[in-house]
């Protein structure tokens, strides 16, 4: 293990029993950085959970005919559940109504007010029930709330105020000063044109007419507002404020908030804001990726479209594996852009990449050592120019994934592991063990060119490890390597020599796409 510590977050979600494609999006990217870091021994804490507290959840309850934690209880398993399917690698899934979360942020709404941070007041606008979001007459659009284009209602009530607007002129600073606080360079500049150059107003942050969160202490009739209470889940969760804070002063700042760009303005703007009023340290960086689109639109389990396709990660993954989603969501999306999603996309997707590439690879080896030398690998130091060639392409390749996994590139890190598979097969290719296994007097050369084969494979596997964890550590398992370790600064140093494998079934078998999408149609027909 370094001393490299690595904090990374993904937004906590509303409560839902119906998460798409497009809600798995954030926290399997954030997954394949874990993982990623934890195999290079960073010390990592990736945090996810849920944000159950509000408007929202309280109506759902009561239309369901039972309380807000009944109702909650079920949806957070199914969750956890999903997100277990999926192999996603949390250290810590934080509920907005864990005991400990609701102690620190009444802590922390105190400090605000006691300092002068927060004040109260009267609120008069605009207010969206579903993303529980206050809008001024200005930044409606066509009447509607500017970020879900539903219908708002009118808001008039006492509650207390956060001086936002005291930090203007800080944040554009911070946005100046350090340019990579928020990323892609596109969102600074909605934050500046769109929040910071209308000027800031100051935010509400109680509710009088909201009962379901967390009572202000010194005020009961007043309930505390969903940001202040969501966002202090990145402090609340490492212990801050609380009697044992070790997590905090371990992992605070956190390396990275990864969010989708419809709620940057709260990590960027409100957020920053709180940690200034509070004198704590900024997250290093805040990434606003964007979404994965159907039909030209965010893909949602609520949007009206005549067309229909699967998109329910659960039934995906029962029919492909759950490396097939893992697959799409890092391989077709370019991180930090929206991206289509189509059921024919994600089908080619499985045959281009786990089928011809991940699976392939693996059973033409395994099959030409069987074929070959009996299954047996064995050293054989019969080196020629192409061997260096190799090993010279797949440490390059392998220092380009290293680098861009670092600098938050996940997408392409996947795509150089892919080139080493590339590699791999254009080596086999170009020796050609097949012709020299005619002559027994190759039989060295043979050895050496499958026992090169397998070290670039298993370089591709480690690395692609972090996105596909489920199949690579299938491949692995039969190499003794149980405990995936990224080595930087070396490459072919495997112990696989004298290891016999067998035949064994395809990882991912090649897909009939016409069949596919006819079975896949009458499933999304019938839902």
């Amino acid at each position: 293990m370094t001393n490299t510590k690595f904090y990374i977050t993904t937004p906590i979600y509303y409560p839902s029993n119906k998460l798409t494609l497009g809600n798995c999006y954030t926290t399997v990217l954030c997954d394949c950085i874990a993982r990623f870091h934890r195999n290079l021994g960073h010390d990592v804490f990736f945090l996810t959970g849920t944000d159950e507290h509000g408007q929202k959840i309280a109506k759902i309850a009561l239309e369901n005919g039972v309380n807000e934690m009944d109702y909650l209880n079920e949806i957070i398993k199914d969750t956890k559940n999903l997100w277990k399917d999926l192999n996603i690698s949390y250290d810590k899934f934080i509920r907005t109504t864990d005991s400990e979360h609701e102690k620190t942020v009444l802590k922390i709404f105190d400090i605000l007010y006691q300092k002068g941070e927060i004040y109260k007041s009267t609120y008069q606008g605009k207010y969206c029930i579903p993303c529980e979001s206050f809008w001024s007459e200005e930044q409606l659009i066509d009447g509607k709330c500017p970020d879900c284009g539903r219908e708002v209602v009118e808001a008039n009530e006492d509650c207390y105020f956060f001086k936002l607007s005291k930090y203007e002129d800080a944040l554009r600073n911070l946005y100046t000063t350090n340019p990579n606080f928020l990323v892609p360079a596109s969102r600074v500049n909605e934050m500046l044109n769109n929040f910071l150059n209308q000027g800031l107003k100051d935010l509400c942050v109680s509710r009088k007419t909201v009962k379901w969160g967390i009572p202000v202490s010194f005020d009961n009739e007043q309930t505390i507002y969903v940001w202040i209470d969501a966002l202090s889940n990145y402090l609340s969760a490492l212990g801050y404020l609380s009697e044992d804070d070790s997590k905090f002063k371990k992992y605070w700042p956190a390396d990275v908030h990864v969010v989708g760009k419809e709620i940057v303005r709260f990590h960027a703007i409100i957020w920053p804001a709180i940690l200034m009023a509070l004198d704590l340290p900024l997250p290093k960086q805040i990434f606003g990726h964007g979404w994965l689109t159907f039909d030209n639109g965010k893909l949602s389990k609520s949007k009206k479209t005549e067309k229909k396709e699967v998109i329910d990660p659960r039934v995906l993954m029962s029919r492909y594996k759950s490396d097939s989603v893992r697959n799409f969501l890092i391989g077709e999306i370019s991180f930090g852009q929206d991206g289509p999603y189509t059921q024919e996309g994600f089908l080619n997707s499985y045959n281009g990449i786990l089928a011809n590439k991940v699976g392939n690879l693996f059973s033409r080896l395994t099959g030409m050592v069987i074929k070959y030398n009996d299954g047996l690998i064995q050293y054989a130091n019969v080196e020629q120019a192409s061997d260096a060639l190799l090993k010279d392409n797949v440490k390059l390749l392998k220092e380009q994934c290293i680098d861009y996994m670092l600098n938050l590139k996940p997408t392409l890190a996947y795509k150089s592991t892919l080139k080493i598979i590339d590699e791999c097969n254009q080596y086999v290719d170009n020796n050609k063990p097949w012709e020299l296994f005619k002559d027994s007097t190759n039989k060295e050369r043979v050895n050496t060119v499958l026992y090169n084969a397998l070290q670039t494979m298993l370089e591709a596997y480690t690395l692609l490890n972090a996105f596909l964890p489920e199949s690579t550590a299938t491949i692995l398992n039969k190499f003794g390597i149980d405990k995936v370790e990224i080595n930087k600064d070396s490459i072919f140093d495997f112990e696989i020599n004298n290891i016999t494998l067998e035949k064994n079934e395809a990882l991912f078998v090649r897909l009939d796409i016409a069949k596919e999408m006819s079975e896949l149609q009458e499933i999304a027909n019938n839902n």
